[in-house]
Order: structure tokens, then C-alpha cells, then sequence
């Protein structure tokens, strides 16, 4: 039951009506009936892992409120933190080290085969987070069991998140909810504009990736529309997805966090990383990087770096470290495989790296008189990161990491876009040829990127759509209805969402 179905949509229909018959006190509860019985659907026996989540760190919570001795808070801390990524890495990372270790001895250990539960990567994070703030001492711990079992598995974000914060959404979970009209436009709008982007745009866009990717030899000349490609399919799916989860929890008077800003107006990889699966990008912060970064061991290394390297490339060296460790465990979070460590460490490199050479950078536009309003230098910037993202999307989707350096080097050695109209993209999935799907993505591309620089220039778009006349409306809902069956591919033959496997 995917988001992008016809039965979870009428599962979110049944359930919102449901919502807004009973008495409001128990709204709550009904919430977390409907969460859960979304989560056995789609994971049957597996539900017991988000189970154990959720019954080790409300307890663990609950016994950090009545401890004060610091020993013991870390050992709670620590117990809960190893039982629940401990999970999370056996399920998804143990065949990866058994295959790297017949490799390197020659071995023939059998792999396992378990399915990973449904969301098992964001409620960990999710739970984590809500874990480590009790510790600082940044909210205090639900003592209601069945409250905290409906924060961790809220089921419209279950599926890819955002991955939300107990001090900003559990309050939202258990409020009473009126119908509000002008609200359920809102989200219905946001879920219409994530269907478009997916259905219309990423899942056409999928029938050139994949072959593109998985026969990369066979259309070398076209390697670098592989990536181009996978970056329009990965963020139109992804933000997508997340649009129609915002707007799902609008519907049940639910506000989730935002986890994405026009990314791919970034002016540098740190920058895109603000922008990009933001609640990812926080949760790292907040909970590995400052950790990291004012830990004792950091601050001895920095008064080291001072005296080798003097003040500025010692007080700057920790930083990058820190940020290195940090995309490390980025890469390794988006898969079981060294292109996807390879992945992390190129984004982790870049910003370190970054952070090194930002004295002369800035003495260079100095020099150059460039200035925050120096027009061509912001489109060199933006222009600048899309291409470094685009190198980092060979590594996330390439067949391996050898063979991500094969397509790179194509990029610049061979280029035949004709090999592009000769894609087979397939007669019974894809519901039409290739110049027509190449058309299609790019009507939707335009229609999004004029969407995109408004909203950067600060143009509430959808609350203009929400403003206009009735029949404006209503005439901009039905043309998006009728393009998603016309132009869209179907669910059955597109497949889910990304990150619905994470």
C-alpha cells in the first residue's frame, strides 16, 4: 500500500472521516490505530522491530528522568543507543560485511535473507533524537506508552519521513482537530503538486535511468544525461513523496517539517545540504556533529592543529573533520555498499575541504570585487555545485564505485546525445517512446523550475493559487487530476517511491 496507490488512497479517505466523526479526545488514539495497522499491512511479522523501538526508549526516557547520576544516564544513553542502531545495522549492513569478508578471505559465508522492516532508518532516527534530548535535558519523557508508540509511527512520514522532533510534532499528534476547510485545501493541493512531480515527472524520467545506469556500455555516449536524469527523477520523487506526506498530515491538522528548499539553487554542497532532506541534515548536526565537534577528544586535537598548522587552519581542521565523519555516516545511511561510502565521503571532502580554503576564497573575491550581488558569479555558483552534484550522483546510482569512475571519464571522452532517442524505455510500462517521455519531463521540469524561482524569490505560489476566485481553483486542481492518468505512469508500473526502502 505506497503512498502513490489507489488503496492508501482510499485508506486516508476512510480514516479521515473516521477522524472527524469521533469525539476529539481520542482523535489521538485513533491515529495511532490507523498508523499501525498502515505499518502491519505493508510489514506483516516485522512490526515487531519498531515495537521494540518504541517500548526500549520510552522506557529508557522514563528511567532518565528518575536518574541523576551521570554514570548511569550514560549508561542508559548508551544501552538504548547500541540495542536500536544495533538493529538497524544487522538487518541492513550485515550481508554487505559478509561479502567483503569472503571477498578479502576467500570465504563462503552464506548471506542471510530478512526483508528490512518498513521506515526502519527514519523511526530509529526519529526515536533517537527523542532519546538524546531527554539526556540534554531539551524536553521531558511521554509518559503515556501509547502517545509515544503514535510519535514514532505517524504513518503518513513512516514511509521516508521527515524525520520529525518530539518538542515540534508530538503536541500536534495529540491536540484536538476541528475540520478546518481552508486547511484541508492546503494539503490536498500539496498532495496533488507531490503526485505531479512523481507521477509526471520521476516516473518517466526512471525509464532513462535505468538503462541508462544498468547499461551504461551499451549508451556510454550518453553518461552524462544518466545522471542529469537521476537527478530530476531522485528530487522529483523524493520531494513528491514528501509533499503528499506534508499534505496527508495537513489533512489530520498535523504541520511536519519542511525537507526541502529549491536545492538545486544551492550556491555550494554545504549549502545544498541545507536545502536538501533538511531533517536529515539537522538530526546530523544536532545530534553527531556538535557532539563530535565540542568533544574532549576534538578539543585536545584543536589545540594541536593551533600549534602545527596556526590559529585559522587549526581552528578550521576539526570542523572539517568533524563534517568528514559526518557524510561518512550520510553514505552509509543511503545503503549497504562502498559507492555509497564513497558517496558520503565525496560530499564530506568537499565541504571539509571548503571550510580549509575559506580564508583565501574570500581574499579572492576580494581581489575580483566580487560582491553578494555580483549577478554572474551567483549563476557561476549555482551552476558550479549542480555539476558537483551531479559527479556525486554517479556514486549513489552507479552499478559500483568502479563503475560510477567508468561513466565519469565517458562524460568527457565520449558524447553521442543521439543514443538518447534510441532508448528502449518499453511498450508495456512506459506509455509512450522516448521522444515523447523526454518532452513530457521536460514541460513538467519547466513548470516546476518557474515554481521553484518564485518560491525563491519569496512567492507564496500555492497560497496565490489558494487565494484566487473558485473557478481559478477548480480549474487548476482538475487539469493536474487529468494530467496525472494522461502524462503520469501508473503506480503498478512505475514502483514506489526512493526512499521508501530506506
Amino acid at each position: 500500500m505506497g503512498l502513490n496507490s489507489f488503496l492508501f488512497v482510499l485508506f486516508v479517505a476512510l480514516s479521515l472521516l473516521i477522524y472527524y466523526v469521533i469525539p476529539k479526545k481520542i482523535q489521538w488514539l485513533w491515529l495511532l490505530v490507523i498508523s499501525y495497522v498502515y505499518y502491519i499491512t505493508n510489514s506483516r511479522g516485522l512490526v515487531v522491530f519498531i515495537a521494540a523501538t518504541t517500548l526500549t526508549t520510552w522506557y529508557a526516557g522514563l528511567m532518565l528522568e528518575k536518574t541523576e547520576e551521570n554514570k548511569k544516564r550514560r549508561l542508559i544513553v548508551a544501552l538504548t543507543l547500541l540495542f536500536n542502531f544495533g538493529i538497524l545495522a544487522v538487518l541492513k549492513y550485515t550481508n554487505f560485511l559478509i561479502v567483503n569478508i569472503n571477498d578479502l578471505f576467500h570465504t563462503s559465508i552464506l548471506q542471510f535473507s530478512w526483508a528490512l522492516p518498513l521506515g526502519i532508518s527514519f523511526y530509529t532516527f526519529q526515536s533517537m533524537g527523542y532519546l538524546l534530548d531527554i539526556c540534554w535535558k531539551r524536553t521531558t519523557a511521554e509518559k503515556n506508552l501509547f502517545r509515544f508508540a503514535l510519535f514514532v509511527s505517524f504513518f503518513p512520514q513512516i514511509l521516508q519521513g521527515p524525520i520529525g522532533r518530539y518538542s515540534k510534532l508530538a503536541h500536534q499528534l495529540y491536540e484536538e482537530h476541528s475540520f478546518d476547510l481552508g486547511r484541508f485545501e492546503r494539503g490536498f493541493q500539496r498532495i496533488l503538486w507531490g503526485f505531479f512531480k512523481k507521477m509526471v515527472i520521476a516516473d518517466n524520467a526512471l525509464y532513462f535511468v535505468n538503462p541508462l545506469f544498468k547499461e551504461y556500455q551499451t549508451y556510454d555516449g550518453v553518461a552524462l544525461f544518466a545522471t542529469v536524469f537521476y537527478a530530476i527523477q531522485l528530487y522529483m520523487d523524493f520531494s513528491g513523496g514528501i509533499d503528499v506526506v506534508i499534505g496527508i498530515a495537513d489533512l489530520f491538522g498535523v504541520t511536519m517539517d519542511e525537507n526541502f528548499r529549491q536545492p538545486y539553487f544551492a550556491v555550494s554542497i554545504t549549502d545544498f545540504w541545507h536545502r536538501w532532506h533538511i531533517t536529515l541534515g539537522t538530526w546530523m548536526k544536532d545530534y553527531v556533529f556538535y557532539p563530535i565537534s565540542l568533544s574532549k577528544w576534538m578539543g585536545r586535537f584543536g589545540k594541536w592543529s593551533k600549534k602545527t598548522f596556526g590559529k585559522q587552519t587549526g581552528r578550521a581542521l576539526p570542523i572539517c573533520i568533524a563534517n568528514v565523519i559526518v557524510f561518512l555516516i550520510v553514505g552509509i545511511w543511503h545503503g549497504a555498499a562502498w559507492k555509497y561510502i564513497a558517496y558520503g565521503l565525496y560530499n564530506g571532502f568537499i565541504i571539509g575541504l571548503s571550510g580549509l580554503l575559506a580564508p583565501q576564497y574570500r581574499e579572492m573575491k576580494k581581489k575580483l570585487k566580487i560582491t553578494k550581488d555580483t549577478r554572474w558569479f551567483y549563476v557561476f555558483q549555482i551552476v558550479r555545485t549542480f555539476i558537483l552534484v551531479l559527479i556525486s550522483f554517479f556514486f549513489d546510482m552507479g552499478n559500483g564505485f568502479k563503475d560510477a569512475l567508468i561513466m565519469i571519464r565517458n562524460c568527457f571522452t565520449k558524447f553521442e546525445p543521439s543514443q538518447l532517442l534510441e532508448i528502449d524505455i518499453g511498450t508495456v510500462a512506459a506509455s509512450f517512446k522516448a521522444p515523447t517521455a523526454i518532452l513530457v519531463i521536460a514541460v513538467g521540469c519547466i513548470i516546476v523550475f518557474i515554481v521553484s524561482v518564485l518560491k525563491e524569490r519569496g512567492v507564496d505560489v500555492a497560497g496565490r493559487i489558494r487565494s484566487a476566485n473558485f473557478a481559478v481553483r477548480i480549474l487548476v486542481y482538475v487539469i493536474i487530476l487529468m494530467l496525472l492518468p494522461l502524462v503520469g505512469q501508473a503506480p503498478l508500473s512505475s514502483g514506489g517511491f526512493i526512499y521508501a526502502q530506506f
